[in-house]
């Protein structure tokens, strides 16, 4: 394929998008692989596929592999679902909910989502979702970002409380924010403050220069 050749050289474009909610959406071949960027920022299969699988690894793949359930906020084109399948190999089921309907379609399409048979997409804003299920999840993944930004209510207390009662006693959030001036730092540094002694969490800086993962487990 030479699309895939050459993309070792330099990145090579194959599809563009405007979209009402990510506004450009590109796939391109750069070093072998396919990815999914926005306008400023990697989106699937590039550094934020590294960033989540850290997490991931972080909280235990042979923990995540006896998990039943896992809610994923903020799908793309859906990388950190092929690590949890193809890396972890977890048989449970996966709940991806994505806002964007043209993101969906990118990723089923290029990615091969569709071909997940443990996988459900639901096209949803979030913050909805999470105020009307009644699932209990092991681990809930946020991973919302429009280009750069992050929405203010993932740091509020409302979403965090429905957030936390949706997650089983034992089981992790893991949140992935990015960090780019010193409010962010302040955001993260408050974030952290509103988790009490039911809760584990640990925060990891510096995760591929700007983002900052946090995994947060619910003891009690």
């Amino acid at each position: 394929m030479l699309q895939k050749l050459f993309s070792y050289l330099i990145p090579v474009n194959i599809y563009k998008k405007k979209s009402d909610v990510s506004q450009s959406l590109e796939v391109t071949w750069n070093n072998g692989q396919l990815v999914l960027d926005s306008k400023n920022t990697n989106y699937s299969y590039g550094s934020l596929q590294r960033i989540l699988r850290k997490g991931l690894k972080y909280i235990g793949f042979e923990r995540i592999k006896r998990f039943e359930n896992v809610l994923v906020l903020g799908v793309a084109g859906g990388s950190v679902i092929k690590t949890l399948v193809e890396e972890v190999k977890f048989k449970g089921k996966i709940t991806g909910v994505e806002i964007d309907k043209d993101i969906v379609a990118i990723a089923e399409k290029y990615f091969g989502l569709s071909k997940i048979s443990n996988l459900e997409i639901i096209i949803e804003d979030a913050f909805e979702f999470v105020l009307r299920t009644k699932d209990k999840y092991d681990l809930i993944i946020i991973d919302i970002f429009q280009d750069t930004t992050m929405p203010n209510f993932l740091f509020q207390d409302f979403f965090i409380n429905h957030i936390n009662l949706l997650l089983k006693v034992n089981g992790f959030i893991l949140f992935n924010t990015m960090v780019i001036n010193e409010k962010d730092n302040q955001r993260n540094a408050e974030y952290k403050s509103k988790f009490n002694g039911n809760y584990s969490l640990r925060m990891y800086p510096k995760v591929e220069v700007h983002n900052e993962l946090f995994t947060i487990k619910k003891l009690s």
